[in-house]
C-alpha cells in the first residue's frame, strides 16, 4: 500500500487552512471555485520568477482579498506599484464581471497583498519548484536531491523527502527515485507536513517531483 492521502488535507484545520474562504452562495458556488483555481493558475504562471509559495483567496460579497506569499516581493509589486496594478487589471480580465478600482464605492472591489516568506526551504512548493528548473538544466539528479535535503535540513526542518518519477536523465525506462533524511511520520496528524507536486518538463519527457517536509 502507498500513500494514498494528501498530508494538507489530512491536516486542514489543525496545521493548514483552506486556500478559498468567505461568501460563496449556493447558486454560483461551482462558478466561483472555478474562477478561483483560474486565478490561482494564473497568477502561479505570471509569478514563477518570484518564487510562488501560497495564495489564500477571501471573498466577501462585493469584495476579493488576494494574499499571495512570495519569495522576492519586489518582483511582483514592481516600480511604485505598478506591478500590482498590472496583477488588478489580469485579474478583471479574467473573472470578466464589473469589478472597478476599489476607490469608488458600492460595486465590486478587489484587494492584492503582497506577504514575503521568511524561510523559503521550508516551502515544499517552492522546494520541489527549484527542484525542477534544476532538472530542465540538465544537473545531475541524485546532487539535485541531497543538496535540497541538506538545505532543508540546515534550515531547521525534522525530516524532508523528494520522489522524482519519470524518465530521470534520459533513461528508456521511467522510474521511481526517493531519497529522505531525518524524522517524517506522514500518519501522525500532529506532525506540521507540508507538501507539493511539481512538473519538470525535459528534452526526454516529464518528471514528477514531489517534496514532503516536516517542519
Amino acid at each position: 500500500m502507498g500513500q494514498k492521502v494528501n498530508p494538507i488535507a489530512l491536516r486542514l484545520g489543525i496545521h493548514h487552512e483552506f486556500k478559498s474562504v468567505g461568501f460563496y452562495p449556493r447558486k454560483s458556488y461551482a462558478k466561483n471555485v472555478l474562477k478561483d483555481i483560474q486565478i490561482r493558475d494564473a497568477l502561479l504562471n505570471k509569478l514563477k520568477h518570484a518564487g510562488i509559495g501560497d495564495i489564500i483567496i477571501e471573498r466577501s460579497q462585493n469584495h476579493i482579498k488576494l494574499t499571495i506569499y512570495v519569495t522576492k516581493p519586489g518582483i511582483v509589486i514592481g516600480r511604485g506599484g505598478a506591478g500590482l496594478e498590472i496583477l488588478k487589471k489580469d485579474i478583471v480580465n479574467l473573472l470578466k464581471d464589473k469589478v472597478i478600482d476599489k476607490d469608488k464605492s458600492g460595486e465590486f472591489k478587489i484587494e492584492l497583498k503582497v506577504e514575503p516568506i521568511k524561510e523559503p526551504n521550508l516551502n515544499a512548493r517552492i522546494v520541489a519548484s527549484n527542484i525542477a528548473d534544476q532538472l530542465i538544466r540538465r544537473m545531475p539528479h541524485r546532487r539535485v536531491m541531497k543538496q535540497t535535503i541538506e538545505k532543508v535540513m540546515s534550515s531547521g526542518a525534522k525530516g524532508v523527502r523528494v520522489v522524482l518519477s519519470g524518465r530521470i536523465a534520459g533513461a528508456e525506462i521511467a522510474r521511481v527515485e526517493r531519497n529522505q533524511a531525518g524524522k517524517l511520520s506522514l500518519s501522525t496528524i500532529r506532525e506540521d507536513i507540508d507538501f507539493a507536486s511539481y512538473p519538470a518538463l525535459t528534452k526526454s519527457g516529464y518528471i514528477g517531483v514531489k517534496v514532503w517536509i516536516n517542519r
